[in-house]
């Protein structure tokens, strides 16, 4: 990381929107930005066309290792983020196992990342019934702050909170300053709809209603208003929920929201049945949903936009091929790997609304490197971290299975045309190069410190 360089670009996104500029680093971090015309020798020039934003921070990936490393491991989940701008990732605490509820399982999971990172790491801890008493240690031990759930999670090592755990997880972390990060579907509306069974799309759709969203985030702020705990409503797809979010955020309550570019870019209409690869929880609907999900983002009740990169073996999505596999919704694994392609299934939507990338860069950059408390990253600004994407906003390509580097190439875009090429990804001053493991596991503060044993040492 040591040294001094420049990286000049006409298009540069910085907090104070697009301008030209030359970006001087020292030691990883910005120093501060010039004129365009005042590159020194040496300086890396961006081409013409290409825009500079700032490294993408995903705080919703799951990357399973230890545990279920055939699902998704570091190596490969880092190596996709890099390849698709993102430069810090905020790992989820379940499907890895043992999942991170306790000190002792977070160190397993940063003893598993050593040396395979090709970009930074942070973890959330994970609040799960009889862990209060872990909560604090955690937080200490820096984790970002504390995911739950209302209602199954879909693994057995990671159970729920019911109201009355609920309320305690929330009073112990508001103690500290923390944050609870929540899956919300109510499981009493979700238990009363239809099951999901078969290949059809509605089918699963009709099991898991908009209001078990709506009625779920209702019960988490009324625990909020309760208790005064910071509170953030992870992937919400039903734009039903958002009166409920936005009337809280008016009355002053700590709440935010985040969505993800899979509910933001694709439609119920255009799922076939059978097409198990679209299957998430909650599930993509309507466009007139997806609508309303695209006025939340550009009214501020929705902050963030990340992967919740959630992926398996293709044997577990069920899909359909020659072999006997058939499609079936309710037997399907509920995930949707994209950390590699957020940024062009965002941009190819938002470009043809007229939303520019300086928004972009605020949604998928600073909103959830805030969230997350990492300080001094997710901004091109003097003191911020030198990670970076240098994006082709006007250039196209079509997905294709090769291209991806997770570890498993099942995703609902293969085979679509989407808007923006991600040219490079710098991380702490540098552009990364391919097979290089340069990552860092970081924690929250005001600037994201890093680890000293970084990786160069021997749906959900």
């Amino acid at each position: 990381m040591g040294g001094s360089t420049a990286i000049r670009a006409r298009r540069v996104i910085t907090p104070g929107g697009e301008r030209p500029a030359t970006v001087l680093i020292r030691d990883g971090l910005i120093v501060s930005l010039a004129d365009y015309a005042a590159a020194p020798p040496g300086a890396v020039t961006v081409a013409d066309g290409d825009v500079l934003l700032p490294g993408l921070v995903d705080s919703h990936v799951h990357v399973n290792e230890p545990g279920r490393t055939d699902w998704e491991g570091f190596a490969t989940a880092t190596a996709a983020a890099a390849a698709g701008g993102v430069t810090t990732i905020v790992d989820m605490p379940l499907n890895s196992i043992p999942p991170t509820v306790t000190v002792a399982a977070l160190k397993e999971k940063q003893a598993a990342a050593a040396g395979q990172l090709t970009v930074d790491v942070a973890f959330w801890g994970g609040a799960v019934p009889g862990n209060v008493a872990d909560l604090r240690p955690l937080h200490d031990a820096g984790v970002a702050g504390f995911k739950c759930f209302l209602l199954p999670s879909g693994v057995d090592e990671f159970p729920p909170l019911d109201a009355a755990q609920l309320v305690a997880a929330m009073t112990a972390i508001a103690r500290f300053g923390g944050l609870l990060i929540a899956h919300a579907e109510d499981p009493a509306v979700i238990g009363a709809a239809p099951p999901a069974q078969g290949r059809r799309y509605a089918g699963f759709l009709a099991s898991r209603p908009p209001d078990a969203e709506a009625r779920a985030i209702g019960t988490l702020l009324a625990a909020a208003r309760q208790t005064g705990c910071r509170t953030h409503v992870v992937h919400v797809s039903a734009a039903a929920a958002l009166p409920v979010i936005r009337a809280a955020q008016a009355e002053g309550l700590p709440v935010t929201a985040e969505t993800c570019p899979h509910y933001l870019a694709l439609r119920a209409e255009d799922v076939p049945d059978g097409g198990t690869q679209f299957k998430c929880c909650p599930p993509i609907r309507d466009e007139a949903n997806q609508a309303g999900l695209w006025a939340g983002l550009l009214d501020g009740t929705i902050g963030c936009v990340v992967s919740d990169h959630s992926p398996c073996p293709p044997a577990a999505k069920r899909l359909v091929t020659g072999d006997g596999q058939r499609g079936d919704f309710g037997a399907a694994w509920g995930g949707i790997a994209s950390v590699q392609l957020g940024l062009p299934v965002l941009w190819t939507e938002a470009a043809r609304r007229g939303i520019g990338l300086d928004q972009i860069a605020g949604w998928m950059a600073a909103a959830p490197a805030r969230l997350a408390g990492l300080g001094g990253r997710g901004a091109i600004a003097p003191g911020q971290r030198a990670d970076f994407c240098v994006f082709a906003p006007d250039e196209s390509f079509a997905v294709a299975e090769g291209m991806l580097r997770q570890r498993h190439p099942v995703t609902p875009y293969l085979g679509r045309r989407l808007r923006g090429v991600v040219r490079e990804t710098w991380l702490a001053g540098r552009p990364i190069d391919p097979g290089q493991r340069a990552g860092q596991l970081v924690t929250p503060g005001p600037a994201a410190a890093t680890r000293a044993e970084h990786s160069r040492s021997p749906d959900d």
